[in-house]
């Protein structure tokens, strides 16, 4: 019975699109909420709110560093298995599920003791100035003593979605981040640990995600069962895990490649205060985009399930229907960092300073947001039908090719200034969207010609 009613080649694509993408964006918007709350509650420490804001910005690149790992084994195998299960192969999909979880853990320990190693020199290359270093260390140095937590919540939550069960995921960081919104204020304010006390929350509120994913994947309920013997590492599999990850673990790692080349290059033109400015930035894309990547995560599913059934007009129902609700609306979320910029900053941070600086920031960074709703679909696909070299190269594209090389260089065209750092993010957006959404429809149509071509032959 749960095979049938989780068989995606049968009924409305687009209800079960819609099925899946309700759960995983309220997961989505819990699992950003682990990070997005302590930026809420540290941006309002009473004295010292903004240093202690920038301070916690700094850390972003070790925390995405973190994700491009688990994106590189959880995005590669979740999407593997969907396709496996599509062809009935369950028991190479159980394989892949296992291959994953091991992976997962040995990267988190490398993770962890390298982190621990390195904190000091890691923070200063990010921006750190002799104000924030104390507590962006205070931070990451709890933060990372949970990142097998971390991993292994996030990267194997895809395999509970990939088999159907989107309430389930969305439990998974659902029960994490209502720990870490009551945790919080309760580790920073009433027992006076500040910066600390919101990363001990963080690590306890994984602790309980990660719980919930293992018990679903060892219980009774789940079609995909892991086992020991699966959890020896496959290495065939693991390349095609690890190539097919690298477009999430690319996009991962090039978005810390854009947090340090922003930060350093806003202290040296602004000062602390723009580096805080980015942080709020940041935490608001993060948050206004969650709709339009929640609904486009879970296509991936129906993607990868029918691709591997040879369903290929429901493949092409599914992309346009994703592409058309994700631009829409990522319009309307256009308008509201328009209209409304210092309410949506003063949620993270009341600084007089750092909102004067900030609501202009925010009409230059999100303008033509819209078009990230392109780059995001067209990502979506190319992962969700295992086209592993597109995901990737067009991930290096808006992020290193076009993101960091003009966030170095324009502050120096014409005085810009802070401002060149503000206006790479809609260049990006414009060239990469474009060219990425352009390269899937062209893909997809000559594949689609190759095949009539073969039906008329044969």
């Amino acid at each position: 019975m749960a095979q049938q009613q989780n068989d995606f080649s049968q009924g409305s694509v687009y209800r079960h699109v819609l099925s899946l993408a309700l759960p995983m964006t309220v997961a989505q918007l819990v699992q950003i909420l682990y990070n997005v709350v302590d930026r809420i509650y540290i941006g309002h420490l009473p004295g010292a709110s903004s240093l202690a804001l920038t301070g916690l910005g700094l850390t972003f690149p070790v925390i995405t560093l973190i994700l491009a790992f688990t994106n590189l084994f959880g995005m590669g195998g979740a999407p593997l298995c969907s396709i496996a299960r599509g062809r009935g192969d369950t028991e190479r999909a159980e394989r892949i599920m296992g291959s994953t979880l091991t992976m997962l853990l040995a990267a988190s320990v490398v993770l962890t003791v390298l982190g621990q190693v390195f904190l000091r020199p890691l923070l200063f290359l990010f921006g750190a100035s002799d104000d924030t270093w104390p507590y962006a260390a205070a931070y990451l140095r709890i933060y990372l003593i949970g990142t097998p937590l971390a991993m292994v919540g996030t990267g194997m939550n895809g395999f509970i979605n990939a088999q159907g069960f989107g309430r389930v995921g969305m439990v998974t960081t659902l029960m994490g981040a209502a720990a870490n919104i009551v945790l919080d204020p309760v580790f920073i304010f009433l027992l006076d640990m500040g910066v600390s006390g919101a990363a001990v929350a963080t690590v306890l509120s994984q602790l309980l995600s990660a719980a919930w994913v293992m018990r679903f994947l060892l219980g009774r309920r789940t079609l995909l069962k892991l086992r020991p013997a699966n959890l020896r590492p496959d290495w065939p599999l693991v390349g095609e895990i690890a190539r097919l990850g690298t477009a999430g673990f690319v996009m991962s790692a090039s978005n810390g490649a854009v947090q340090i080349a922003c930060n350093t290059t806003l202290r040296a033109f602004g000062g602390d205060v723009y580096v805080g400015v980015m942080t709020v930035l940041s935490s608001v894309r993060d948050v206004v985009s969650l709709p339009c990547q929640g609904l486009n995560n879970a296509s991936q599913p129906v993607l990868g399930f029918n691709f591997g059934a040879r369903k290929y007009d429901r493949v092409v129902r599914v992309i346009r229907f994703t592409a058309a609700t994700s631009v829409g609306y990522m319009l309307l979320a256009w308008l509201a960092v328009f209209l409304f910029p210092r309410p949506i900053m003063s949620v993270f941070n009341s600084s007089p300073a750092l909102l004067d600086a900030g609501a202009p920031a925010m009409h230059l960074y999100f303008f033509g947001f819209f078009m990230m709703a392109l780059q995001i679909s067209a990502q979506s696909v190319f992962v969700g039908l295992g086209l592993s070299r597109q995901a990737i190269f067009f991930s290096i594209l808006r992020k290193i090719i076009i993101v960091v090389p003009l966030t170095l260089l324009l502050p120096h065209v014409g005085g810009l200034g802070v401002t060149g750092v503000f206006l790479a993010e809609p260049i990006s957006n414009f060239i990469g969207g474009a060219a990425s959404f352009t390269t899937m429809v062209l893909t997809l149509r000559h594949r689609s010609h190759g095949r009539a071509g073969d039906a008329h032959r044969s």
